[in-house]
């Protein structure tokens, strides 16, 4: 069965640096569309970024400060999160989304999903 796990949260003070890394199992990874998602507490999940083959996609909010990666060969995709905010505090969440459509920010679109990993960033 597919299988998203997440890794790389943790504690960071505003102004720092942590890299989120995805590791995909149990399906054809290069043909998938990757995203990641967060949920601030007490809020609703939101969108991040996203990566296809071709093309990437951000939230206004992280554009500029965040960048998307994935490795095909290692089954990964990272998140390279960059000038951390405390409004940056989220659960982070990577999903996967089925080869055929366009790359997505809509939540329900993605078919799988990691159990997320916590970012906390201090002021």
């Amino acid at each position: 069965q597919v299988q998203l796990v997440e890794s790389g949260g943790g504690l960071v003070q505003a102004g720092g640096s942590l890299r989120l890394s995805c590791a995909a199992s149990g399906l054809t990874f290069k043909f998938y569309a990757m995203g990641w998602f967060r949920q601030p507490p007490g809020k609703e999940r939101e969108f991040v970024a996203a990566i296809s083959s071709r093309n990437t996609t951000y939230a206004d909010a992280v554009k500029a400060r965040f960048t998307i990666n994935r490795d095909n060969a290692k089954n990964t995709v990272s998140l390279q999160m960059n000038s951390l905010k405390p409004e940056d505090t989220a659960v982070y969440f990577c999903a996967a989304d089925s080869p055929g459509w366009p790359l997505t920010r809509v939540a329900t679109d993605y078919d799988y999903w990691g159990q997320g990993t916590q970012v906390t960033v201090s002021s």
